[in-house]
């Protein structure tokens, strides 16, 4: 098992453990930027559940793009090349999700109106329930996973 195939294990554990979808995503990969894993629970604490559990954008999805800007983003405001980049590698990851999942809302994964107003702001419990009923696992895993490619590609 390659270094990055244990990046994508760590994600599932630590969604498995109970940390958010994008935590867990970030997590696993943070060290590569010179971030701790508290540092990395923290700064991606807010993305999961859509973004806040307001069913958003998917917060495994959330946890590659932040991955993808500690990777490549602009430092310099002016730097219209790099920030041209970034955007460009966010895209690329986005689609990929996209192409496996179906979508980038995380309504849409879960089988939920994405007209109705999602303002529930309690964390469920992790139960047998819980992970029967969501595709989250997986879609910790498919972000991982991408991201896992997307730096051997660039290598």
């Amino acid at each position: 098992m390659n270094n990055y195939e244990n990046r994508i294990q760590r994600a599932v554990e630590l969604f498995k453990s109970g940390y958010n979808c994008s935590q867990s995503v970030v997590a696993a990969f943070a060290d590569l930027y010179g971030f701790t894993e508290e540092q990395a629970l923290r700064m991606s604490a807010s993305f999961g559940g859509g973004i806040g559990r307001m069913r958003q954008t998917c917060g495994a999805a959330c946890g590659m793009f932040l991955l993808a800007g500690l990777d490549t983003g602009a430092v310099d405001a002016e730097d219209r090349v790099g920030k041209s980049h970034n955007y460009e590698v966010v895209q690329q990851l986005a689609e990929r999700f996209k192409a496996e999942n179906g979508s980038l809302i995380c309504a849409e994964l879960l089988g939920l109106s994405t007209t109705a107003a999602h303002r529930d702001t309690q964390a469920e419990p992790r139960t047998d329930l819980y992970y029967k009923k969501r595709p989250c696992v997986e879609m910790v895993e498919t972000a991982a996973r991408i991201f896992a490619d997307y730096l051997i590609e660039k290598e």
